[in-house]
């Protein structure tokens, strides 16, 4: 029984340090940053973002496996969505924990770009 608990705590463990992984790089930040405000097609994330076109299509890409995008067609085009609204929240959330913890997170060197 003991070991059950300790597989599905290890197993949660590692799902959560691969999600984290989902948006912790800043291209894909920027990306989830921008749909926050709505639906966007590629050319309007490029444009938001300031990334290249091939950039922001692989990175979505890695969005949409993990599950944090969602995607749309509109004609021609495909829209990207926020797939959840508690992504959103999640991002406010961080924005507001940044608040208190930012001078720490700068002076950190254990991760570095």
């Amino acid at each position: 029984m003991t070991q059950i608990v300790t597989d599905r705590k290890t197993a949660t463990i590692e799902q959560r340090a691969k999600l984290f992984r989902g948006f912790a790089d800043p291209s894909r930040l920027a990306i989830l940053g921008a749909l926050c405000g709505g639906p966007l097609v590629v050319h309007e994330l490029v444009e938001r973002t300031e990334l290249s076109q091939p950039n922001v299509s692989n990175h979505l890409r890695c969005l949409l496996d993990c599950g944090l995008v969602a995607s749309d067609r509109d004609g021609r085009f495909i829209r990207y969505r926020i797939s959840s609204p508690r992504i959103t929240a999640l991002l406010n959330d961080v924005d507001a924990l940044l608040e208190l913890v930012a001078e720490g997170v700068e002076a950190c060197g254990n991760y570095r770009e």
